[in-house]
């Protein structure tokens, strides 16, 4: 079996890895620095028509948002995932599409792909269910439950004398909601995720408590509390907990927006695997029976349109928005940012990882001055981050996972993460595990 790593090798996106020249784990766009972001126009480092298949972990844009370019230069084969990750992909990939299109004009350049081309790719797409047989070629899939987002997944791929497992994203578990990483007993090679392979999260009842103590000072302070969230899984996580502190009065009364029209389309696909044992844990699908609205609360209101948007300033604080994109990279919170980060009064609270190169990692880098739609913005307000809140597993965690691995895999690929945090990981492998890892670059091809 050959491997190549075309994507997601030495940075935490872009994930693209190559099986025997015709079959693809994952199709992610780079993200973060412009550096990255210019990859993105390059030409993929295979020839497209000879894909067969495409198989992907989960729906987030750094693992999905160049398929609709794929299919542009020539793919013509099958994609794979579980249900709720194409039902996320189809709004994650228009949502993207109009990202793109947007920056590409401003840039006088040719956008990579167009809504034609996100319907194209919708329509190779297959769902398949965990632990459903899929063969292609002399390859053997299967796929298994990753605990980071609904339906994100862990592949393994078999062919007659190899077992290659690809991480995706990894859970951080026990998650509020969704089912935890399923154990994996044994493979010959891993390809392993280290978004945050250098640092431990604090424990859920910390960080709820951090995020009831945050709410609490920054309400009290009679500012705008910011949060930028990612409209997936950050966001339903995030009103899983406000729906608890507020329904019992552990957080000041504060009206709390979400502002983003992505994450409440996708929250209406948590509602759709509400009740489906195969994704929600039990007791979420008990409160459910009980009545209680989970991603609803007094207090609660969504703003789709422009206008809505806009609305929120006219109310007076204190009040809390909650905005995409998760790194300030784009979308609404960019124009909240813009009139709040200079008061004193309020605050902004990052519940996610903030890519090197970001805006989000830039203030909570503590940069005092930041360009936002080409002008100064000073930043005076309080910052805080939870890391608690990210939906990816911590280097405890991930060492667990890899664990009962340890006396059958031959090597650990460390991928999707920054270089700082993949040579943690791999000391931490070597000494606690005794397994071979390696941290490639992008490029490298592996007789495995």
């Amino acid at each position: 079996m050959k491997l190549k790593f075309c994507g997601g090798a030495k940075s935490v996106t872009g994930a693209n890895y190559l099986i025997d020249d015709s079959v693809l784990v994952d199709c992610g766009l780079n993200q973060g620095s412009s550096f990255l972001e210019k990859i993105n126009f390059e030409p993929f480092a295979y020839d497209p028509k000879n894909i067969k298949a495409v198989l992907i972990t989960h729906a987030h844009i750094d693992h999905i948002g160049r398929l609709p370019q794929l299919y542009k230069a020539g793919f013509r084969g099958d994609i794979f995932s579980t249900p709720p990750t194409k039902d996320f992909a189809e709004e994650l990939l228009l949502d993207s599409e109009n990202i793109l299109s947007k920056e590409a004009r401003d840039k006088n350049k040719e956008p990579i792909y167009n809504l034609e081309d996100v319907g194209k790719v919708m329509r190779l797409w297959k769902k398949i269910d965990y632990h459903e047989k899929l063969k292609i070629g002399d390859l053997d899939i299967e796929f298994f439950n990753a605990g980071h987002i609904l339906g994100s997944s862990v592949i393994l791929v078999s062919s007659a004398e190899k077992r290659i497992i690809f991480s995706g994203d990894l859970g951080n578990p026990p998650a509020p909601f969704i089912k935890d990483a399923e154990a994996i007993e044994s493979a010959d090679y891993v390809l392993m995720e280290s978004a945050y392979g250098g640092r431990l999260h604090e424990n859920l009842e910390s960080r709820k408590e951090m995020l009831e103590d945050f709410i609490e000072e920054a309400t009290k302070a009679g500012g705008t509390l910011m949060i930028p969230a990612f409209a997936m899984e950050r966001t339903q996580e995030l009103l899983f907990e406000l729906n608890d502190l507020v329904e019992n009065g552990r957080v000041p009364k504060a009206p709390i927006f979400v502002d983003s029209p992505l994450a409440i389309k996708l929250t209406s696909v948590y509602r759709k695997y509400s009740q489906d044992t195969k994704y929600f844990r039990e007791e979420a699908i008990e409160l459910l029976k009980k009545g209680d609205a989970i991603f609803n609360f007094p207090g609660l209101k969504t703003t789709l349109t422009t206008e809505q948007s806009k609305e929120i300033n006219n109310v007076p604080p204190p009040k809390i928005i909650i905005a995409g994109s998760g790194m300030s990279q784009g979308g609404r919170i960019l124009h909240h940012e813009m009139r709040y980060l200079p008061d004193p009064k309020s605050a902004i609270l990052f519940i996610g990882y903030q890519v090197n190169g970001s805006l989000g990692r830039r203030i909570l880098n503590g940069e005092k001055w930041v360009k936002i739609f080409g002008e100064e913005i000073s930043v005076k307000c309080k910052m805080k981050s939870i890391a608690g809140y990210s939906a990816h597993a911590d280097q405890r965690q991930l060492l667990d996972w890899l664990h009962p691995m340890r006396l059958s895999a031959k090597k650990v690929f460390i991928v999707q993460g920054e270089e700082n945090n993949m040579l943690i990981l791999a000391q931490k492998i070597k000494d606690e595990l005794a397994l071979e890892s390696v941290i490639p670059s992008i490029g490298e091809e592996y007789m495995l």
